[in-house]
């Protein structure tokens, strides 16, 4: 790749420091696109040493993560509460153009593994999905219940429960944010 064109991609990639999303890091600070990004293939890399996913292709699994939400360096982050199909496709179509600029081989690998996210059927595709949903729970939780939505409380239980069941470690990893998020509900008194 020629260094001006890793410049244009990078430069591209960036404006996700400052996309937030609807999550808070902080009372005072919403996260950002690139936070949850960055967290979420920390999340992969810790998971490759568990006896479960020691053969998966944790490489893939990372760079997934790293480029699942790159769409919304054009659009913007919308809660996935609200997103609709029109939003996902609009998202969709400018991340595909702004790849159809991208070098050989670099723009074949990234729609390959698009084209694998989006299809679901690998078992690196759903381990993805899986963790993008928890880390957004995980979210959440370490944030204060004034920053939530009242859909939000039935939405952490609800938001990564399908996503998991085909993976028995993230099924107990679940149930222990699901306690976590119990008990911080009833401990500032909600329900």
């Amino acid at each position: 790749m020629k260094p001006e064109d890793l410049i244009s991609i990078l430069n591209t990639a960036a404006k996700l420091k400052t996309v937030t999303r609807h999550c808070y890091t902080a009372a005072d600070r919403k996260e950002s696109v690139a936070d949850h990004s960055w967290r979420l293939a920390l999340f992969a890399m810790l998971l490759s040493g568990e006896p479960e996913f020691q053969d998966y292709d944790m490489g893939k699994v990372i760079r997934m993560c790293l480029i699942h939400d790159l769409g919304e360096a054009f659009t913007g982050d919308i809660p996935a509460f609200l997103k609709t199909k029109e939003h996902e496709k609009t998202e969709e179509q400018n991340y595909l153009d702004w790849l159809a600029s991208f070098p050989s081989p670099d723009k074949e690998e990234w729609l390959m593994l698009l084209a694998e996210m989006k299809a679901r059927k690998t078992r690196e595709a759903k381990l993805y999905k899986a963790l993008d949903k928890l880390e957004a729970v995980l979210a959440h939780d370490e944030t204060e219940l004034s920053t939530w939505l009242p859909l939000e409380y039935d939405l952490q239980f609800d938001y990564a429960e399908e996503a998991v069941k085909f993976s028995p470690y993230l099924t107990r990893f679940k149930s222990v944010v699901d306690t976590w998020t119990r008990e911080k509900i009833l401990a500032e008194g909600r329900q």
